[in-house]
């Protein structure tokens, strides 16, 4: 199978492909370089700060922030990234994950900063040479954003932060935090202000690393806020601003499909391969017809959800609806990534369970990515409210 034959569509142009291309090669000759030995040491922070130095030194981070900051497009085109985020991620989970947190921790500031905090930040961002983190998530406030209790008062030229985040990538290892908190202008999400804390702010401390089923050497982990003093002019996004600001990130939605459909990919890609040689039998596995099935039901899956994926990015860089496109494309991705894994691993048998292959480890992230920036469910309920063109209360 051609890893950019998919790209041959109207959606896509020349230089599309050739950054495919381009992009597939150089990961491929990296991953070794970049990860090896630190899994075994357990030194998981390295490995990410080597993933960001390794992508901004090679200029793939440009595509995270905006031309005129260093960056390569001004608007950020999403195209560019779905196909960053499957290339990337079919040849490492981590490669991909430092990729888009340097899009996601800085993405409030490419929208709605000033000149002068673009100028500060940015520039940093798309060389390597500053890591982001985006902390929304509390211990009572994953789906229900409008929950969010972290504490921001005004005390002259400050805002004193004061509570937890929790399950924060690039918890502890970033160089600053786009960090949501209640201003209380208004009860709900109009009630809640962004701030960029630098690391290493008075007040701010951090918990143990997060061991997780999946996601294995991605740094997680909760912050505190104990009156920790912001300046005033570190407010990125005001309150009132929450909303329109998570309506533009309907690209990280769009973006998280397309991490799982990097693992599904992959996992297609190395399941061909080896039933072509594995034999049972007296014969390939791929001869059995039972075989042949499975792998053209997982093709027909990987197929469609990147279309899907594919229409929602082609939407937000036009400027078209792609709030619903971006709900469906995570739903199909997810779901298919899980079933797609699974069904290779069974395939492969033990070799497939093995932590010796890259199989199991393809499953295991996948399986997080359904609940990783917007639950399945929760993109459920936002379909369901595009088609009768209503927002359901989950809190009554």
């Amino acid at each position: 199978m051609s890893r950019t034959g998919h790209l041959r569509i109207p959606f896509f142009d020349a230089q599309h492909r050739a950054f495919a291309d381009e992009l597939d090669e150089w990961a491929g000759a990296k991953v070794a370089e970049v990860e090896h030995g630190d899994s075994a040491h357990g030194d998981v922070d390295a490995t990410c700060r080597r993933w960001v130095h390794t992508l901004g030194e090679a200029g793939w981070l440009r595509q995270c922030v905006p031309a005129g900051f260093g960056g390569a497009h001004d608007p950020l085109q999403s195209r560019y990234l779905v196909i960053a985020r499957e290339t990337l991620a079919r040849h490492s989970g981590l490669a991909d994950f430092a990729f888009i947190m340097q899009g996601l921790g800085s993405g409030p500031i490419s929208l709605a900063g000033t000149e002068e905090m673009k100028k500060r930040y940015l520039p940093r961002v798309g060389v390597g040479r500053a890591i982001a983190a985006f902390a929304l998530t509390e211990p009572e406030a994953g789906s229900d954003v409008g929950a969010i209790a972290m504490a921001a008062q005004r005390e002259r030229d400050d805002y004193v932060l004061d509570g937890e985040k929790t399950w924060i990538s690039n918890g502890g290892i970033a160089d600053f935090y786009t960090v949501f908190a209640r201003t209380g202008e208004a009860p709900g999400a109009r009630g809640i202000s962004a701030f960029v804390v630098d690391a290493g702010t008075p007040g701010m401390s951090f918990g143990k690393q997060e061991s997780l089923m999946g996601f294995r050497g991605v740094p997680s982990s909760d912050i505190y806020f104990d009156n920790c003093a912001v300046p005033a002019e570190n407010v990125v996004v005001p309150a009132g601003g929450f909303k329109k600001l998570m309506e533009a990130f309907d690209l990280e939605r769009c973006g998280n499909a397309t991490m799982a459909l990097g693992q599904a990919s992959g996992a297609l890609e190395d399941v061909v391969e080896y039933v072509q040689h594995r034999e049972q039998f007296g014969k390939p596995l791929v001869e059995f017809q039972a075989v042949q099935v499975r792998l053209a039901e997982m093709r027909i899956r990987v197929d469609a959800a990147r279309l899907l994926i594919h229409r929602a990015a082609v939407n937000a860089e036009s400027g078209l609806p792609s709030i619903l496109e971006s709900s469906v494309a995570k739903c199909f991705a997810n779901e298919i990534a899980r079933e797609v894994c699974g069904q290779a691993v069974q395939l492969m048998g033990g070799y497939g369970y093995s932590r010796e292959y890259p199989m199991e480890r393809r499953l295991r992230d996948a399986w997080g990515w359904g609940i990783a920036g917007g639950a399945i469910d929760i993109q459920k309920v936002n379909i369901a409210s595009a088609m009768v063109g209503r927002r359901f209360d989950q809190r009554r």
